[in-house]
Formats: structure tokens, sequence, C-alpha cells
């Protein structure tokens, strides 16, 4: 064999091939049974369905083949894909491009092969039905025909494989989304009924009368808090709902970073400190950035929040701000397992820690900061290890350049 033909779309025919997941491991006798048929109607000993990979061919169906698969550049299939048309090979020992091939000088010992290519619907040829036999021979104009068939069928059948496992992920999806929807009635019902049930027992308390005015005072401070709690949370949801939706106003200009994290930090003190936990706040120098402050300031108070909640009495809270624009928000947390660290930005993801633990929160904090990320064309990233904490990271885009400045 001296030449490794390669087809001008290969670049597109793999990604074809590993969207369609043809290269995948199925069992899946209707591939066998195309084989079969191929071989029938060609009255041939040997039929391959075959998949061109990168390096390899991988037999998804064959009939007098024991091996499930062979090199690429060995055999006749690679040439079907350059000419993306039926090719016979009556005589393979008279033909120079397959006479000193392996499979016609040792087994199988090939002296005819006839191929049809299976092509995609974006019109990628993926592989071939092929039928080979041990003495020259030739195919009937009907048999060419079928060959065409059977591959219009195999191609068919790959595509019917992919729309299966998409519809599967769907399925899978829509269930994932069914399931965060009850966490999220149930979180919200119970967010919602705890105030609603105390502002109500205070009310009636009040009602009664027989209250001294310091008592009632301290019941109006609960009754107070209960609905500023209730508020936070509505607002919280329409806020997620315009992030969502892509309405929410956005003003932004250039701010001291390091001021907005270090403002952050004063009002996390108060809950820190309730919390018995260390908090620090170690900026570089100051940091400018371009963005809208009051959708930032809401952005670090939902890291604060969410460092402040799931770290342990003694432990520690450190916000940096360094050029980049960045604003770090490391913990020494409970931290956050392999299995729920990809979930963390879906709308009302709670692990299944913080519901272990009774760690109260509606699973919005994550989600709105990166949508206030994104919002502003940065990003978050998470890193963490359970055990030992979380850090968070925001990255905003540097500030425009003035006018007249590179």
């Amino acid at each position: 064999m001296t030449q490794r033909p390669v087809p001008p779309d290969e670049a597109g025919r793999m990604r074809e091939i590993e969207t369609l997941g043809a290269l995948e491991r199925v069992d899946e006798p209707r591939f066998s049974a195309i084989a079969e048929l191929a071989a029938l109607i060609c009255q041939a000993p040997m039929a391959l369905v075959s998949i061109i990979g990168a390096e390899r061919q991988h037999f998804k169906g064959r009939v007098g083949v024991t091996e499930t698969g062979m090199d690429r550049w060995l055999g006749f299939c690679s040439h079907v894909i350059i000419g993306r048309r039926l090719l016979e090979v009556p005589d393979t020992l008279a033909d120079p491009r397959f006479r000193d091939d392996p499979a016609v000088t040792g087994e199988p010992y090939v002296r005819f092969y006839a191929g049809a290519p299976v092509t995609s619907t974006r019109g990628y040829v993926l592989g071939t039905v092929c039928v080979m036999d041990r003495t020259p021979r030739r195919l009937n104009t009907e048999q060419h025909q079928a060959l065409d068939s059977l591959a219009t069928c195999a191609a068919d059948l790959l595509q019917l494989h992919h729309y299966a496992r998409q519809s599967q992920q769907v399925i899978t999806r829509l269930a994932e989304i069914e399931e965060l929807k009850h966490g999220f009635l149930r979180t919200v019902s119970h967010e919602l009924r705890t105030p609603l049930t105390s502002i109500g027992s205070y009310l009636q308390l009040i009602q009664e009368g027989g209250l001294d005015a310091d008592t009632e005072h301290q019941f109006l401070d609960v009754i107070e808090r209960n609905s500023d709690r209730i508020r936070g949370l509505i607002d919280e949801l329409l806020l997620l709902a315009s992030l969502s939706a892509r309405t929410a106003s956005y003003s932004p200009a250039l701010i001291d970073l390091t001021d907005l994290a270090r403002r952050a930090c004063t009002q996390a003190a108060a809950k820190a400190w309730a919390n018995s936990l260390t908090l620090a706040f170690r900026p570089d120098a100051q940091v400018t950035a371009w963005g809208d402050t009051g959708r930032l300031c809401h952005a670090l108070d939902q890291a604060l929040d969410n460092a402040i909640k799931f770290t342990p009495s003694g432990g520690s809270v450190t916000v940096t701000a360094d050029p980049g624009p960045v604003v770090e928000v490391c913990d020494t947390g409970i931290g956050i397992s392999a299995e729920d660290l990809p979930h963390v930005f879906d709308d009302f993801y709670r692990a299944a820690e913080a519901e272990d633990r009774a760690i109260g929160g509606t699973g919005l904090g994550l989600p709105i900061m990166e949508k206030i990320a994104h919002l502003h064309g940065g990003e978050v990233h998470i890193a963490s290890t359970p055990g030992e904490g979380t850090c968070v990271r925001l990255t905003l885009p540097a500030p425009p350049a003035a006018p007249g400045k590179p």
C-alpha cells in the first residue's frame, strides 16, 4: 500500500461520527442483519458494515469475519470514503492499489471487493457496507443497487440511534428539572411558611393584649425581621427571573472593585461574628473594573453569605481583590463534593450535604452570582475540597481603554 487516502472533509467527517456516536459499542443486531442481507444478495462469503474512524475501521455488523475491526489504512474501505460512491474491485491482484494489501496477500485472501458508502444526512461518508470474496467476480446492476440501499439503511440506523440518545437525554433532563421543581417548592414553602408562622403567632399575641411595652416592641422587631426575610426571598426570585430573561437593568461604569469588596465584607462582618468566624479582607491594591455597582454588590453578598453559611464555627472567610480584575472569596467550610460541583450553578439546586445539615437557603445564591457575572461578560469559577473549604472566584473583563489610549 503506497498511500493513505484522506478525504478533504476529514475534520467534519470525524465530528459527524462523534456527534452520531457511530463508534459507540452497542448491541444492535440490525447492523448484523444488514451485513447478512448484503452477503445473501451478493452471494458473497464475507460482508461488513464498517465505520471508518481516525485510525481504525470498526465493524458494527459482520458475516464471515471474526475480527471486530482493523487498521483504517488496510483494505479497501478508505478508498470508498474518498470516492463517495460504490467501489468494485473485480480482481484485487490485478489492481495496483490493492495487490500488496495484507488482506489480499494473507487471510482472508480477498480477491473481490464491492463497497457502498454510508453517507449521513449532512453529506459525510462515515463508512461502508461491503462484500468480499476469495475469487474474482463482478456484481450485476441489481446487486449494486441493493448495496447502495443497504448503505442508506445503515446510515438511517445510525441516525435513529442518535435520535434515541437525544431523546433519552431530554427525558433525563426533564426528570432532573421536575426534581428541581419539587425541591424548589419544598424549599420556598419552608422559607415562606416559617417566617409567616412566626409573624402570625406574634401578631396573635399582640392582638390578645396584656403585653407590656417592651415585650410588644420585641415582638414587633421579630415580625419586622421575618417580613424582611420574606421580602428578601421574593426579591431574589424576581431578580433570578429578570436575569434569566435578560431583562435585568444594567448600568456599567468605571468602579473601584477593591472598595466594593471592602464594603461587602463590612456588611457581612456582623453575620460572620455571630457565627464565630474570622472574616479577613486582603486587597492587593486598588483594582478598577467596568461594571454595575449594585449588581456586583449583590453578587459578592451572595458569595459571602454562602461562605459564612457553610463554614462551621471557628473557621475563616478570606476575601481578596487582585488585578484582572478578580475578587475571590475563600472559606474553610464543609466544601462541595465532586458529584455536586457540576450542579452548583443550577437554579434552586441544593447539595445533599446542605439538606443533611439542615443549612437554610433556596439554592439561588450561586446561580444569581453566575448570571450577574455573565451580564458583565465575566465568569465565576469554583474550586472546592470536601472538608477543607471552597474558593469562589469572580473574574470581570478589563475596563475599556480611555479615548485616545491603546
